[in-house]
């Protein structure tokens, strides 16, 4: 029986994380139709452009400010649930303008969530703001000013995430200075669609501290040995490249090469229904089926936590938790 780990998530987009059971009731109270999209618990799809159709019609089901808020405490407490003490939740300020909502109340549904899920469990959240790619460069430097004036104690880190292959890195980044400047952390898609250029061009261009992904990295030596040494995390989601076909199998999976190179990796889950996992999941397969020891697994863990957007004063207490539970 695998160890039932203590857990954190640094990589997470909040609509793709919506359990199957809430879409059902999201869709009865619109009155939308979304049996063609579900199996049971998880949601289906053929290719990538089908898998954007289903995230985008899912994401459809979340309307209101109170949608949102039920939305983010249901997916915190469900990892709460599986020993989970601290998540880090992407979100899209374009996405509450573009329907209709509004940015402002987008992300106070989003906090709400998060204030009761902790209440509920003690679980600790920040939020990323991330722009499109796809959407042009304005669009993503949009979204690093939204996130640079709000000036939200919650939302502590920029990001980029969208179509990997529109555009060139150097077109976005004027957003990431944006957001440096106020302070926010850094991370960006790379490496997944495209190849390991894109996780040179974005430690060239971006200088983030993490990458969301980047697991191409592998297809380039020079290129890990970078990353070893700049100490540059990677956010790595095995569950979603094996669905999105960036790798065959678990087995060909790179996270235990990359980790065994010296690069600081860490389990996240992406989309967790859209993928057919959760990030308990992923710790199970990192243990059943990727043989790491519950003590590689550990260290993954407090890479995520030493790399987590939070103050040091929040760091130490959630290295404290972690230490104490994982004794346990």
């Amino acid at each position: 029986m695998t160890k039932n780990f203590v857990k954190a998530e640094i990589h997470c987009h909040i609509e793709g994380a919506t359990p199957p059971h809430l879409a059902r009731t999201q869709a009865q109270k619109y009155g939308v139709d979304i049996a063609p999209l579900l199996s049971g618990d998880t949601y289906t799809w053929k290719d990538f452009s089908e898998f954007i159709l289903s995230y985008d019609a899912i994401a459809s089901l979340f309307r209101t400010e109170a949608d949102y808020a039920l939305l983010t405490e249901t997916y915190l407490c469900e990892l709460a649930a599986c020993n989970t003490i601290y998540s880090e939740i992407i979100v899209s300020p374009d996405h509450g303008d573009r329907i209709g909502l509004g940015a402002d109340a987008y992300l106070a549904g989003i906090c709400d969530g998060i204030h009761a899920a902790k209440e509920k469990t003690g679980i600790e959240t920040r939020i990323i703001v991330t722009g499109e790619r796809h959407f042009g460069p304005d669009s993503v430097i949009a979204a690093a000013e939204y996130a640079a004036r709000c000036r939200n104690p919650l939302i502590t880190g920029f990001n980029m995430a969208g179509e990997e292959r529109m555009g060139r890195v150097a077109d976005y980044a004027r957003a990431f200075d944006i957001a440096r400047d106020a302070g926010l952390g850094l991370t960006i898609h790379a490496g997944e669609v495209c190849g390991a250029f894109s996780v040179s061009d974005a430690l060239d261009l971006v200088r983030p501290s993490r990458i969301g992904h980047g697991v191409r990295a592998i297809e380039d030596p020079a290129l890990v040995e970078r990353l070893v040494e700049l100490g540059t995390v990677l956010e790595v989601c095995p569950g979603s490249n094996i669905a999105l076909q960036v790798f065959p199998d678990f087995e060909s999976h790179p996270l235990k090469a990359l980790k065994a190179a010296g690069v600081r990796v860490c389990i996240n889950s992406d989309d967790p229904p859209f993928f057919k996992t959760s990030l308990a999941r992923e710790y199970d397969i990192a243990a059943e089926v990727m043989g790491f020891s519950d003590a590689e697994i550990d260290a993954m863990t407090r890479v995520a936590i030493e790399a987590a957007f939070v103050d040091e004063a929040t760091r130490g207490a959630l290295l404290a938790r972690f230490d104490a539970t994982a004794a346990q």
